[in-house]
């Protein structure tokens, strides 16, 4: 495995919507190890999502950890669950939108208040092929939203309905968080 470089708000795989992964291609070497390498570039960028886009690949796929915000030991535990979508399609579950903050690896050190379904159904094929339906909630929703929109060239300040709660990290950090904020940033 490898850490890839992750391309920055301006280039423009982040704009474009990306293609399926054909299923053909899914156990070939290359892909495995991209997806390998996906998982290496998240961790150790610090983040919680990393979408294909995000590495300038137009491929329907996104990693990200299942992972409890307040979990005190960060995104490095043993325990943590790494999950790969490939070719995802979500399905909102009804409920209001909730705002959070959100960054990004590709817009590094700026949070913004975004809104989100505190719910989602997923839809989508593994690392191996095999399919997948499932719930998402709260925090595990959100970071799988944001991944998703990543695969349509769409960033988290698109969402984002007043650009007035768009910070620094450092002043996110020392004026508009409190203990109970999730602070990870979203691929």
């Amino acid at each position: 495995m490898s850490v890839r470089s992750i391309v920055r708000l301006g280039h423009p795989a982040l704009r474009v919507p990306a293609q399926p992964v054909r299923l053909d291609r899914l156990s070939d070497v290359e892909t495995q190890t991209l997806i390998d390498d996906m998982f290496e570039t998240m961790l150790d960028s610090g983040g919680v999502g990393l979408a294909a886009p995000q590495l300038g690949i137009d491929l329907q796929l996104f990693v990200y950890a299942v992972i409890d915000p307040d979990h005190e030991d960060g995104i490095d535990d043993e325990d943590l669950e790494l999950r790969a979508l490939i070719n995802p399609a979500l399905e909102p579950v009804a409920g209001e939108v909730i705002y959070d903050w959100e960054g990004c690896l590709s817009i590094p050190d700026l949070r913004g208040l975004v809104p989100r379904h505190p719910a989602v159904r997923i839809h989508a094929l593994d690392r191996h092929g095999k399919s997948l339906e499932y719930r998402a909630e709260d925090y595990e929703a959100r970071i799988v939203q944001h991944e998703f929109d990543h695969l349509n060239g769409i960033v988290f300040l698109d969402r984002m309905r007043d650009l007035r709660s768009l910070a620094y990290s450092a002043e996110w950090e020392e004026f508009l968080t409190t203990d109970q904020d999730a602070a990870a940033q979203v691929g």
